[in-house]
């Protein structure tokens, strides 16, 4: 899609966002909050639309259908006006638009967890928010080693496409829970209604379609028609991961561990990634088909897989100055040699 077509999109949605975030604002006003309050709704309302990347590069979604990724340029410091937004929270606990905004930053930050509990606190005050429902899915599908949807996620996803049936993230989401549960043919039938919402042609458009198509194939016993001719069977790349001596000292309480594999040349979403306690290193863990959200986007969907290792302070999916990090190239993904990583570099 051209450049124009994505200002015009962030405009659009800025503007829905404003709508959102006045009274607030208003609120924040009479009670003499901090501008920072403010500050964090512009850059909600600017860098939500055109940034959200977090939870789709672990569970994957078609870029078209919400965001574009991009790295958020704001001349604030966005951890104090959070700070400054859990104070009006404590202060006036039943502001369901405050929590909501809450949610959306937490999920910006790449913070299942907090985003959850926030959604959460939507959903007890205002229990039809279909926007809660889908965005507490997505933390929960977020925060979880392999990515289920299942439980009440999937409810909350039920409930949201029923009361909201053009509900495009509901929609993509529910797919992915019906072919993690092996409903294939609900899958189908699900991504079928989100495809005539979709710009004909488009990226998010075809793989859609290939999702179908996948599905589809998955019904009638055939074989997947994005699968890789030359993986007959599943990949499964052992990885031992540890720490070089000279960054020990790096290590703090509360690191996470991020093990990864991506496509040699292809989006930057990963194949498959484990996160684990970074307390744990030295560690090995394996790296499978389970390990991914989207079904066309696999291990096996491809011949050779960049596998890496990142050490992260914040806990964020996203690399960060100061995270740790070491990698062992570029593999084939029908490897059966353990690959070595010694995480030795700090990312700049």
């Amino acid at each position: 899609m051209k450049f124009a077509f994505y200002i015009a999109a962030a405009v659009m949605i800025a503007v829905a966002l404003a709508l959102l975030l006045i009274p607030l604002l208003r609120h924040g006003r009479r009670t003499g909050r901090s501008r920072s309050v403010f500050a964090l709704m512009l850059v909600i309302a600017l860098v939500v639309p055109l940034g959200t990347a977090g939870v789709y590069q672990l569970i994957g979604t078609p870029s078209a259908i919400d965001n574009v990724p991009t790295q958020a340029q704001a001349g604030m410091d966005i951890h104090k006006a959070l700070d400054e937004l859990r104070a009006h929270l404590v202060a006036t606990p039943k502001d369901a638009q405050g929590w909501l905004l809450l949610a959306q930053a937490e999920t910006e930050m790449q913070q299942p967890d907090q985003a959850r509990d926030a959604y959460d606190h939507v959903l007890q005050l205002t229990p039809n928010d279909t926007n809660a429902m889908v965005g507490w899915a997505e933390a929960d599908a977020a925060s979880r080693t392999d990515h289920r949807i299942e439980g009440r996620a999937r409810d909350l996803l039920l409930q949201a496409v029923k009361l909201a049936p053009d509900n495009q993230r509901g929609l993509w989401l529910l797919g992915i829970s019906d072919f993690q549960q092996g409903q294939y043919a609900d899958a189908a039938a699900t991504w079928r209604i989100l495809q005539p919402q979709l710009q004909p042609g488009s990226t998010v458009a075809q793989a859609v379609a290939q999702q179908i198509a996948m599905a589809d194939a998955r019904v009638s016993g055939k074989s997947d028609p994005t699968e890789h001719p030359a993986n007959t069977q599943e990949p499964a790349l052992q990885v031992n991961v540890s720490l070089a001596p000279s960054l020990k000292n790096k290590l703090k309480a509360g690191d996470t561990l991020f093990v990864y594999a991506k496509a040699e040349n292809g989006p930057p979403m990963p194949l498959a990634v484990a996160r684990l306690d970074a307390s744990k290193l030295p560690t090995t863990v394996t790296l499978t088909d389970a390990m991914s959200m989207v079904p066309a986007m696999k291990l096996s969907s491809t011949p050779n897989v960049f596998v890496g290792a990142r050490i992260s302070h914040s806990g964020q999916a996203i690399a960060q100055a100061g995270d740790l990090e070491g990698d062992a190239g570029v593999v084939a993904v029908d490897s059966t040699t353990p690959i070595n990583i010694v995480i030795d570099k700090v990312h700049n």
